[in-house]
């Protein structure tokens, strides 16, 4: 492992903020993960950090960041059907997806053009354009940093929710993730619930093919979000706020073009984008604090924004949805 002290995290966060931390520990095999717990490092302040795109380092941080580099990909099982893959923490989540094109495995497509890293992944249950990846994971292998034991957990027993887990609450601060394996289908099969997706198909006269699929759903994304090469952001900032049947009912007396999305069960998951829209945020900014031009849901650094205004831009706009709506927005991005 590599350990740093006083370290910069700038380039390890697509928000881009100069922000240092006390320490900075690369992990170059799973098994020093144990060595990091038997040492007591988890006993103390620290943060797990993948890529580094779903974070807003709100100041310097005083305790440890870990960082897994480890990769690999081994298959497991492999059947007529389906693949059995186990994919390494350290591993980028766009070397899957090219491995997933390369061998025509099915499941993850429409996740194409996420930033990060594999072990991310099941902790806020990513998803996009009508899939989560709960739907591809079979299980989630790590150590327990507070009991030292490793664990797997089963697809159940992670909890998996709107962009939630077992990792984000019973489990969160006492495990460290390792490994997720995947069951990928050799079968052809596709997710075609998102509209915008349909349109770009449509638009470009193309049949469903898993080529076909990640070409369409980058230029959608590449038409909404920024180039995080080139303006700092986290992605959607926001989840989409989900309502009972009987709020939202009521709401859309009031806004009767809302757009929502089924959720569980009673329940209806609205668009926060269009939330933002509505209120009047698409497109302003404060200096270099801002609500993305092409999609509300999304705040930028457009260059030397502090972390302190962009948290200042988020309950900007927190309040003023829940002025005009009554909801309350809760973000999807870690904020340290």
């Amino acid at each position: 492992m590599q350990i740093y002290e006083n370290y910069s995290v700038k380039e390890h966060n697509t928000f881009k903020m100069d922000v240092c931390c006390a320490r900075f520990v690369c992990v170059e095999h799973p098994e020093e993960v144990r060595q990091l717990a038997k040492q007591g490092l988890f006993q103390s302040e620290h943060f797990i950090l993948g890529g580094g795109s779903n974070v807003l380092f709100t100041q310097d941080y005083a305790g440890t960041v870990i960082h897994p580099v480890f990769k690999g990909m081994e298959v497991m099982e492999e059947t007529d059907d389906d693949v059995l893959l186990r994919v390494a923490a350290g591993e980028e989540w766009e070397h899957l997806q090219q491995f997933c094109l390369q061998h025509q495995l099915y499941g993850i497509e429409n996740l194409i053009g996420i930033p990060g890293l594999v072990g991310s992944a099941p902790v806020q249950n990513i998803g996009a354009y009508g899939v989560e990846v709960k739907d591809s994971i079979a299980r989630v292998e790590g150590l327990r940093t507070d009991t030292l034991q490793p664990f797997a957990l089963s697809n159940t027993q992670c909890h998996f929710g709107y962009r939630d887990s077992i990792f984000k609450r019973e489990l969160k601060h006492k495990c460290f993730i390792t490994h997720v394996i995947f069951r990928l289908s050799k079968r052809e099969h596709y997710t075609l619930t998102y509209k915008a997706l349909n349109a770009e198909l449509d638009r470009c006269g193309m049949k469903p093919s898993l080529q076909n699929i990640t070409d369409c759903i980058l230029r959608v994304r590449n038409s909404k979000l920024p180039d995080i090469s080139k303006i700092g952001c986290a992605g959607s900032f926001f989840k989409n706020p989900v309502l009972t049947q009987a709020e939202f009912e009521q709401l859309q007396q009031t806004f009767p073009d809302l757009v929502s999305y089924p959720a569980e069960e009673g329940h209806v998951k609205l668009s926060a984008g269009q939330l933002i829209e509505k209120a009047g945020w698409k497109g302003r900014r404060n200096d270099d604090a801002g609500v993305y031009d092409k999609q509300a849901l999304v705040l930028v650094n457009y260059g030397m924004a502090t972390p302190q205004e962009i948290v200042s831009l988020c309950q900007q706009v927190i309040d003023d949805v829940n002025k005009l709506f009554g909801v309350t927005l809760a973000p999807e991005v870690n904020i340290l």
